[in-house]
């Protein structure tokens, strides 16, 4: 049966959907975003506690490791294959946040969702959509002030889409640090560009969930709270955990990664990976352990999408789409019946440079 949502109109005639509920309760005796109970930071507190009933996990697939379908395609496909949603990557192929009509085209996405029971978070790792030569240019982080000036607004055109359509965050990334830019210079840099795109998240009361990133300036759970102590804490910025980038470079594993991270998680990706390689790779290929993982995040009482990132198997989209579903179901029922902890996997090995996905 379809999951139907209801809508209302905006100042600006569009139908919003409303969203699903993606911030999870506290669970008793966790500390509040932003600081523990005791009034100091949570960063590095302890993993915050479980709840005693585990939460269903909601699973999606992200459109793109889907970049050859026609989006309506791809929706179709997700939906036939019993994923709950769809991770969407605003992109010049997938609903292009720059071709004319972005209103009246969301607006038929809206209903297309709606029709087939899908839910959406809003994706914004297009490679070349600001610009055709440069992957993932330009960043919040560019010299150029201009520069900046187009990732920020396609971050702020990706909070409108994402408003209506009823999604339940954007995701977004810092970006790679320039050459000859010192991190006094970087960390500022980064904060002034999202305050506006925080400003448009309040607004459309859209949570903003920011991705640590291999080789970005923003690489880690201790990158995202030094962002987050800079801007003080705005109720609107929220975290995208990434499970294959807590493999790769994190110096918990990914189990304990998703506990610590869960007061501010509000999107999370999963694919397989190995330590100290950022390279996302299809389930069963990789070193993750994932009946823990799961039953982890179901534990924390987190509700919006888990979202399948294969960015680099559009090849074969469909048949990762196809695998994928059964191995996340089973796994997670393999942790809901015994729950295993994982041991530490020891200090981070070299990170890679930039991104590979």
């Amino acid at each position: 049966m379809n999951r139907r949502r209801a809508t209302h109109t905006s100042p600006t005639g569009v139908r919003h959907r409303s969203r699903p509920t993606a911030v999870p309760p506290r669970p008793t005796g966790s500390p509040r975003p932003g600081g523990s109970p005791h009034g100091t930071s949570t960063e590095h507190a302890t993993p915050v506690s479980e709840t005693p009933f585990a939460h269903p996990l909601r699973f999606g697939y992200g459109t793109n490791g889907l970049a050859d379908l026609r989006l309506d395609d791809a929706l179709a496909l997700l939906a036939d294959l019993g994923y709950a949603g769809v991770g969407l990557t605003l992109d010049h192929m997938h609903l292009d946040p720059y071709a004319p009509d972005l209103s009246a085209r969301t607006e038929r996405l809206a209903q297309r969702l709606d029709t087939l029971g899908l839910d959406v978070t809003v994706e914004t790792g297009a490679r070349y959509v600001l610009d055709p030569r440069r992957k993932h240019g330009p960043s919040l982080l560019d010299p150029d002030p201009d520069d900046r000036a187009r990732r920020i607004d396609l971050l702020i055109r990706a909070v409108r889409v994402a408003a209506d359509l009823g999604a339940h965050a954007v995701h977004c990334f810092s970006g790679t640090t320039p050459p000859g830019t010192a991190p006094d210079t970087a960390w500022p840099r980064l904060a002034d560009a999202l305050t506006p795109v925080l400003d448009a998240a309040a607004t459309a009361g859209v949570p903003l969930a920011v991705e640590p990133e291999p080789g970005h300036l923003l690489a880690t759970l201790s990158d995202f709270h030094r962002l987050r102590r800079t801007l003080g804490d705005p109720d609107l910025l929220g975290l995208t955990l990434d499970i294959g980038h807590c493999q790769c470079l994190e110096p918990l594993p990914p189990a304990d990664c998703v506990r610590a991270a869960a007061p501010w998680l509000r999107h999370v990706q999963i694919e397989d990976m190995r330590r100290g390689v950022h390279e996302h790779l299809p389930f069963g290929d990789g070193e993750i352990d994932f009946p823990p993982v799961l039953a982890a995040l179901s534990a924390t009482g987190y509700q919006g999408l888990t979202v399948v990132e294969l960015p680099r198997h559009s090849h074969a989209g469909p048949h990762f789409a196809e695998l994928s579903l059964p191995f996340l179901r089973t796994a997670e029922a393999a942790g809901t019946r015994s729950p295993r902890p994982v041991p530490p996997h020891g200090d981070p090995s070299a990170t890679p440079e930039g991104s590979t996905s």
